[in-house]
């Protein structure tokens, strides 16, 4: 039944508006918990019919990572030495899943804590390297629109300083995903991608002038198209400094 209902999530991805959140917080020693959440909730109610059928079930259960890859090891053994460190990489990082018919809910929650702000440049990677192993995902659900295969992010905080940079890792293929999503970008133009950061600290500035901010000051919130973020990475950096 598990199985099957992230086969939907991720199917759908590809067909229907969804919302990515990019939330982290960090702690005043520079450790944290970094998320990438997918808001398929829109899918659910627009394929409400679909949805009410048995293999779609309520349920809001955390599945580890290292479980997959341990119920997978057989698969991943025949791997290159290379793709099967790249899985061990990911041992670390939880899937939280979240459905209810009821309510057209629908959020798919991949996320890590970490020791230090650098690690959570992983997530990323995670995010890609989830296909083929997460169940449904090897038989084609995944979107190849995403655009996270050619974007990479690296993050660091020091001194109260906090930088996110997005760079397109290989610039050929990055023109090659641009064109062949030109087709579908009418369609995906209700897509977004959501930053949302918590600091130990008061935000002094931040390099974002249509930022939001919490009541406290320490929680800074930044939108996008999705499609704008495909085609150019940079609108989603983001530099805060804190106060002392």
């Amino acid at each position: 039944m598990l199985q099957k209902s992230i086969f939907l999530l991720v199917l759908f991805l590809t067909l229907v508006s969804c919302q990515f959140t990019e939330t982290m917080i960090i702690n005043e020693n520079g450790s944290g918990r970094m998320s990438i959440s997918m808001d398929l909730s829109e899918m659910m109610a627009f394929s409400g019919e679909m949805m009410s059928d048995s293999t779609m079930t309520k349920m809001d259960t955390i599945i580890p990572f290292k479980h997959i890859l341990e119920e997978k090891k057989d698969s991943i053994a025949q791997l290159s030495s290379k793709e099967q460190k790249k899985l061990k990489s990911l041992e670390n990082y939880n899937i939280h899943l979240l459905t209810d018919p009821e309510t057209s809910q629908m959020v798919i929650d991949i996320y890590t804590d970490f020791k230090n702000v650098s690690e959570a440049n992983d997530l990323m990677k995670a995010f890609d390297e989830s296909e083929g192993f997460i169940p449904g995902m090897q038989d084609g659900g995944s979107s190849n629109t995403s655009g996270d295969n050619n974007v990479g992010v690296m993050y660091s905080y020091k001194k109260g300083k906090f930088k996110r940079d997005s760079y397109i890792i290989d610039l050929e293929k990055h023109q090659i995903q641009i064109d062949s999503i030109k087709d579908v970008e009418s369609f995906m133009s209700g897509m977004t991608y959501k930053l949302k950061y918590t600091f130990p600290r008061k935000i002094k500035k931040s390099s974002v002038e249509d930022a939001t901010y919490s009541l406290d000051g320490k929680t800074i919130e930044m939108q996008r198209s999705f499609i704008e973020y495909i085609k150019n990475p940079d609108v989603m950096d983001l530099e805060v400094e804190l106060e002392k």
